[in-house]
């Protein structure tokens, strides 16, 4: 059944709206997304709705997994860093399509459940650390992509920073109550922007998240 239900939300909620990198969609319908949710909201797990999860967090709905995953062009040489790994499931995508990824979750309630389902389904790409996401990871930067998923007020210095020359990063920007989801870029010391539409995040919660990159 949750073979049918993956390949229906690839169908039906993903390419429907256009999303068309094929090793994103085939990572997409290989993870297991009834294993990263609540068992008594397993029904629920293929539905084009975020979920709740411990700690007061939510799990995506499953096209803003595909786009930020998209828009971060990943290849299987990359390394990308993951801010606000949650359950882990946008992280098991991830590390479906880079060499490398560097998953942080401040709760730790989230994170060793996560590291330990990673690692049932047999995941060894994958580091983990405890901490102030908006701090990011910066003893193993630089990285191809940056994928945020908790929204902050402007783009932090510490995660732009530790983006790669010509890197991507995905991150949604705004208040609590109105956000949108926006593609940066790197060339030097500049960072370019493009919306990727309007999205609704837990905020950041770090002093950190203020502090912002030029752009």
């Amino acid at each position: 059944m949750s073979r049918d239900a993956r390949r229906a939300m690839v169908r039906n909620q993903l390419r429907a709206r256009g999303l068309r990198d094929l090793r994103v969609l085939a990572a997409m319908q290989w993870v297991p997304r009834e294993q990263f949710i609540p068992p008594n909201l397993s029904r629920h797990a293929y539905d084009d709705q975020p979920i709740s999860v411990a700690a007061g967090q939510t799990i995506s709905q499953p096209y803003i997994v595909g786009l930020m995953t998209e828009a971060l062009a990943l290849t299987h040489a990359d390394r990308v860093l993951e801010i606000g790994a949650g359950t882990g499931y946008q992280t098991a995508v991830l590390a479906l399509l880079a060499r490398e990824v560097c998953a942080v979750e401040r709760l730790e309630v989230l994170l060793e459940p996560a590291r330990a389902r990673l690692a049932r389904l047999g995941f060894r790409n994958v580091r983990w650390r405890l901490g102030d996401g908006a701090i990011g990871w910066p003893q193993t930067a630089p990285f191809a992509g940056v994928l945020v998923a908790a929204a902050a007020p402007t783009l932090p210095t510490a995660l732009a920073d530790q983006l790669a020359e010509g890197g991507r990063l995905v991150i949604p920007l705004g208040s609590r109550d109105e956000q949108d989801l926006v593609l940066v870029r790197r060339r030097g010391d500049r960072f370019s922007e493009r919306s990727l539409g309007p999205v609704r995040f837990v905020p950041m919660v770090s002093p950190h998240a203020f502090q912002s990159a030029p752009r």
